[in-house]
């Protein structure tokens, strides 16, 4: 799994690097290769985003007018049994094009942006041409690869919601936070099968989250999932700070944690480490301006 600027030729070494990994020194359980090995099969599958804008809305206040389109994201290729659903306004969709635009003058070239106009722009035959301008325009943005993998082309899709959530967990507000980041992570699935491991930071905030509510077995059943994405990852700065919160998070639980220590003690025998970060604090860093 490569980072979101690598070439796809470092996600193939990093598939490759896993089968040299999955000998008798592995650190993974049976249970951790099994939904590895189904992972890395799922990713052959024909699966992409497809953006639909069905509805849009106009919102007034005291002192602007702006028309709010609805955006639903699925997947395609295979069932999807979530929909993703954002709302953002024309002026979003301008300033993300004006920043494509800055990074990407040559691959733009051929993609066309719904111009604002000067009247008419809240009549309902303007709303529902420009619904399906601006959803032809993100199914366009993503079939560019350097696009679609770009920070700010996932970023207009997660950024803002994201800060929400992360604002509610340092706030104290955990069950509200929690549901922006369980609807977070789903749309970053489906944007992000190139670098999975993008997910991680919102897996361990919900990790977080869990465990303050007491949602203990939730909790670790989310953890596992982030460590299997940094199988490959053992530098990555969530990694060490993880592993110490499943151990306690297997003690409480009455789990076997001999696996996690092992991998503790290898970590920290590979890295020194310059302060011991917990991961709530590690995770309420995250979005701070």
């Amino acid at each position: 799994m490569e980072a979101a600027s690598e070439p796809d030729n470092q996600h193939n070494a990093s598939h490759s690097d896993a089968d040299t990994d999955t000998g008798p020194n592995s650190l993974m359980t049976t249970k951790e290769l099994q939904e590895y090995w189904r992972h890395v099969k799922s990713e052959d599958k024909t699966v992409k985003p497809l953006f639909e804008i069905p509805t849009a809305r106009i919102v007034e206040d005291y002192c602007s007018k702006y028309v709010m389109y609805q955006v639903i994201i699925i997947k395609t290729g295979s069932f999807d049994e979530s929909k993703s659903i954002i709302e953002r306004r024309y002026s979003d969709f301008e300033k993300l094009h004006r920043t494509l635009l800055r990074d990407f003058k040559e691959e733009m070239e051929e993609i066309v942006f719904p111009r604002k106009r000067v009247t008419g722009n809240f009549t309902e035959e303007m709303i529902n041409e420009r619904k399906l301008a601006l959803q032809d325009y993100l199914g366009a943005l993503y079939s560019v690869r350097c696009i679609r993998r770009s920070a700010d082309f996932i970023d207009f899709f997660t950024k803002p919601q994201l800060e929400e959530a992360y604002s509610c967990l340092r706030g104290g507000q955990y069950a509200d936070a929690l549901d922006i980041f369980l609807h977070m992570l789903n749309l970053q699935e489906k944007l992000s099968r190139h670098c999975p491991d993008l997910t991680v930071p919102t897996l361990c905030a919900i990790l977080v989250c869990h465990r303050d509510l007491q949602n203990l077995a939730d909790a670790f059943s989310v953890g596992e999932k982030a460590l299997l994405l940094l199988h490959n990852h053992h530098g990555h700065e969530y990694y060490m700070p993880l592993l110490e919160a499943m151990i306690i998070l297997a003690y409480q639980l009455g789990k076997d944690y001999v696996e996690l220590q092992e991998k503790l003690r290898e970590g920290e025998s590979r890295k020194d480490q310059l302060r011991a970060v917990t991961l709530k604090e590690l995770a309420v860093q995250e979005y701070m301006h």
